[in-house]
């Protein structure tokens, strides 16, 4: 009789260890590249909610933030989640009428994606509520809007 070589042992580990997994009752392990939702799943009465932290001009930085919020919505599903843009310090440049990406933020509301501009940072440059991007909300300190959503369980992405 011939024996298996230890590399061929290796090889067979992981397919007989799924194997086992899925007789004994278990569940074999996620696909490469595939993520593993946690339970309970996102649903439209428990939708992920999710902020992205805005705090830079630089509109090359800013595109990939957009596209962060489209991505998370396509992963998850337009109804399965809740995004709200937050932004405070340079990242306000960007939420003001005169915005490069003006027309991206305008089609994202539309979306339900949510955009909220810091108070302080307004009066500290100059601004008024009137010179935001219609649809985008204000409030007073755009921090504390992260930290109070954080304790009502948002998660919070500094991209």
């Amino acid at each position: 009789m011939r024996s298996l070589r230890p590399s061929c042992l290796r090889s067979l580990a992981a397919p007989l260890l799924v194997a086992g997994l899925v007789l004994a009752g278990g569940s074999a392990p996620a696909a490469a590249g595939e993520t593993v939702l946690t339970d309970p799943p996102p649903d439209f009465d428990t939708p992920r909610r999710i902020i992205l932290q805005l705090t830079t001009a630089d509109e090359q930085a800013v595109h990939s933030i957009l596209w962060n919020a489209i991505n998370l919505q396509k992963f998850y599903g337009f109804d399965n989640v809740q995004i709200a843009i937050v932004a405070f310090g340079q990242g306000m440049d960007m939420l003001y009428r005169d915005s490069p990406v003006r027309a991206r933020i305008e089609s994202q509301i539309k979306f339900d994606i949510e955009y909220v501009a810091c108070g302080n940072t307004m009066e500290t440059t100059g601004h008024a509520p009137d010179d935001l991007i219609p649809g985008v909300d204000w409030v007073q300190a755009g921090i504390a809007e992260i930290v109070e959503r954080q304790l009502d369980g948002w998660i919070t992405i500094a991209p």
